[in-house]
């Protein structure tokens, strides 16, 4: 990484880094062991597991479009990203508690909703307090020190399985301690700009979404197309461990795949400042379709691995350089809404990908499941050519 290129980015920047970094060591921790949870211990299939999972996904997307609008109308971004990690953080007992599928779903539910909250906001303000040369690295930067919490996590949770004797409802409730804390990093640590910006009137007026631009528009149909490439992470789970990885070692694939994301995010965002944002799109898109074809047909836990690898990769070329193009494509008193509308969208495809990949699984296998996903992904490479052949949209 650039250290002092790093070093110039506004302090805040890095205590929401940090904020992300604590949240995700829980939300990793829960996350690791969850999709065998629900399998193992709750009975549930693999078309279950889509449907939480692309339920919980999907309302943290859409929960993003009123948080973001709010944020806009307030000006008032940081309280609403304390309310959302706050939510998150007082829901993580619930998962060591629950005993039955349904209960898993509130849980999941509701700490999605917490999450929801607090993007869209935490996105504007990265982008209100960053200079837009920086904006890439500040993303890229956040969503590093973000995956490292969620390499940290899937780890810890490697170590407590074997003190406790793979009892994975011990080793959920220790994902309290880093959720506490991130609320308290970003209550002391983040101060809001001295004049934000407030906004009588409601941005969602039909008007106003129109004068988000065609730019904006195509990034938002073209991320549809591509969340829609990209379904849940429980599904490399299950699938590494009917690879017969072993049930103590299933966080290391949450773990594997983030460390990659993390080692990738902030080159990605420094080079997104310098060439633009498509080419890393394409690049992330084709990672991806390599990474699912591994998924899909490999034999040994080496090759799954290395798909796994790949797939943390596609996500560090494409996540926070995703986030600056939306940034870069919105007036700055819609910034919020901008953020809260591209979730609205792809939320709704997050939910569709995760359920056909569980019916997918369950109906004829895994390879269907990625195989599936590799044509997405390549869907999504000749939505992201097609604004660049026929707009001059932000790069």
């Amino acid at each position: 990484m650039d250290r002092t290129r790093m070093q110039t980015l506004p302090r805040a920047v890095w205590a929401l880094g940090l904020t992300s970094l604590f949240m995700d060591v829980s939300s990793e921790m829960i996350h690791g062991l969850l999709p065998l949870f629900l399998v193992l211990n709750l009975g549930a299939s693999a078309a279950v597991l889509g449907l939480v999972e692309g339920v919980a996904e999907a309302t943290a997307q859409i929960t993003r479009v009123f948080s973001g609008w709010l944020s806009d109308r307030l000006g008032k971004r940081k309280a609403l990203a304390v309310a959302g990690y706050g939510l998150a953080a007082v829901t993580k007992p619930l998962f060591p508690l629950a005993n039955t599928i349904g209960l898993v779903l509130v849980a999941r539910f509701l700490d999605r909703i917490g999450k929801g909250i607090r993007a869209a906001p935490r996105d504007a303000l990265i982008t209100d307090i960053t200079p837009a040369a920086k904006r890439g690295a500040a993303f890229g930067l956040r969503q590093s020190l973000d995956t490292v919490g969620a390499t940290i996590g899937p780890a810890t949770a490697i170590g407590l399985m074997y003190l406790f004797n793979d009892d994975i409802r011990s080793v959920l409730w220790f994902a309290v301690v880093p959720a506490v804390i991130a609320v308290v990093v970003l209550v002391l640590g983040v101060k809001e700009p001295p004049n934000p910006q407030k906004h009588d009137e409601v941005p969602l007026h039909l008007a106003e979404i129109a004068g988000l631009g065609r730019a904006y528009w195509l990034i938002v149909g073209a991320g549809a197309v591509f969340t829609l490439a990209r379904f849940s992470e429980a599904f490399l789970v299950i699938r590494a461990h009917d690879g017969g990885l072993a049930t103590a070692w299933t966080p290391a694939v949450i773990a594997v795949m983030s460390l990659v994301f993390a080692a990738s995010a902030y080159p990605a965002g420094r080079l997104q400042d310098r060439i633009g944002a498509k080419p890393l799109l394409l690049l992330g898109l084709l990672v991806l379709i390599a990474a699912d074809l591994l998924l899909a047909f490999g034999q040994s836990l080496l090759v799954l691995f290395a798909g796994i690898a790949l797939w943390g990769l596609h996500m560090g070329l494409t996540q926070g350089v995703l986030a600056a193009l939306v940034a870069a494509s919105a007036p700055s008193r819609l910034r919020g809404t901008a953020f809260g509308l591209f979730g609205l969208v792809t939320g709704l495809f997050a939910l569709i990908a995760s359920v056909l990949a569980g019916v997918l699984w369950t109906a004829i296998g895994p390879a269907a499941t990625f195989a599936a996903g590799a044509g997405f992904a390549g869907a999504a490479c000749l939505a992201f050519l097609l604004p660049r052949q026929r707009s001059a949209e932000p790069a």
